[in-house]
């Protein structure tokens, strides 16, 4: 469902869509993959901010880019899908994800099966391993590390949150590296933190963030970032993924002294906190590029229901800035299509089809030089 804070301003913007498409990246050096550089080097079709004609500005005098993440989503959709078949041709296999649930959180529920869907459309098979609210720890070890040892099992991701009896680091922590393709495994987010090394798997949500900011040509190396929040699901990984691009990084968080100041002196503003419109048009800096990937549910003015908020007063914000996410609609559906960019890579490297110690993108960023036949 739309924001209500956003529908009316993001119909405005559909026009872009068409300008998005036939300005996107050939499919050859389309998508961000798992093993990151050191150093970006912008695409040579690109600069920054140059995706969309100065002649599509906002009916109402807004000249903010917004940041729609459905159609990158779509296209690494058909790619993956795309990879899927092939992949099936040439050795008769293809991926399996496998998806743990404990409890019946309805959210978890709702993301759950969001996950299975993309799977489905692209060719991806799914298991989903549900417990009861009170299982013991033990069960739900016994279940992951089933899981770890299952040669048909390519990708494994536990649904969080997790029941507060539960230590959720400790599962996080049985989990196989190799098999994280949600990133959150100890060694992933430290490769992921350290210069020279490549994780198995980038946090999928942190990796949409860099991916949107990188397919609308926004320059990150040298630029003042702040993220808001220091979540090991975004804030963090996010932190890593831009220092890996060479920005200047600030991370704030619930003790930092005057927020306001630091992120009005930001390029790129990353919002990660769980806080309905915290973030207010006069945080921001004129021109700034901003990433919201809260995703909060509100009242509705009109008093019939909930609608989704993010993190970020949006209304205020496209006003100031120069591109920003709407919130749903923005990081939201290019996280899912990490995911099964995540998995894939997780197969390919199960059935020997890639070196784990080299850089390399299924979806083509990167160098396919050191493949196996």
């Amino acid at each position: 469902m739309r924001s209500c804070a956003t529908a009316g301003v993001v119909a405005l913007h559909r026009t872009l869509r068409k300008a998005l498409r036939s300005f996107s990246a050939p499919s050859s050096c389309a998508f961000l993959g798992p093993n990151l550089p050191d150093v970006w080097v912008p695409r040579e079709h690109t600069s920054p901010h140059t995706l969309f004609p100065e002649s599509l500005q906002w009916a109402n005098g807004y000249s903010a880019v917004i940041l729609e993440g459905k159609p990158i989503a779509k296209q690494m959709k058909v790619q993956v899908a795309d990879e899927i078949r092939k992949m099936k041709s040439v050795i008769g296999k293809f991926p399996r994800l496998a998806v743990v649930l404990v409890g019946d959180r309805r959210d978890s529920h709702t993301f759950i099966h969001i996950k299975l869907k993309a799977c489905g459309q692209v060719g991806i098979e799914t298991v989903v391993s549900q417990l009861p609210e009170k299982c013991d720890e033990s069960e739900l070890l016994d279940v992951v590390s089933g899981l770890n040892e299952d040669p048909d099992v390519h990708g494994i991701v536990v649904q969080l949150p997790l029941p507060q009896h539960l230590d959720e680091e400790k599962i996080i922590n049985v989990v196989s590296p190799e098999k994280d393709v949600d990133g959150f495994h100890p060694l992933n987010m430290g490769s992921l933190a350290i210069r020279g090394r490549k994780p198995f798997s980038v946090p999928c949500a942190p990796k949409g963030c860099i991916e949107l900011l990188l397919r609308h040509g926004v320059e990150i190396k040298g630029k003042r970032a702040v993220i808001i929040g220091r979540s090991k699901i975004a804030g963090l990984p996010t932190s890593l993924l831009l220092q890996r691009h060479h920005a200047t990084v600030s991370m704030l968080h619930a003790y930092t002294k005057n927020p306001e100041e630091i992120t009005s002196e930001a390029d790129i503003v990353v919002a990660d906190v769980g806080i309905p419109n915290i973030v207010r048009g006069n945080w921001l800096k004129k021109g700034a590029v901003v990433i919201d990937m809260g995703t909060n549910q509100v009242k509705d003015p009109s008093g019939h229901g909930f609608c989704v908020s993010g993190d970020v007063c949006f209304e205020e914000a496209v006003k100031v800035a120069s591109a920003i996410t709407p919130v749903p609609g923005g990081i939201g559906p290019v996280t899912i299509s990490m995911l099964l960019s995540n998995t894939l890579d997780s197969a390919k490297r199960a059935f020997g089809m890639i070196e784990t110690d080299v850089e390399f993108s299924v979806l083509g960023l990167y160098s396919y030089s050191k493949c196996t036949p």
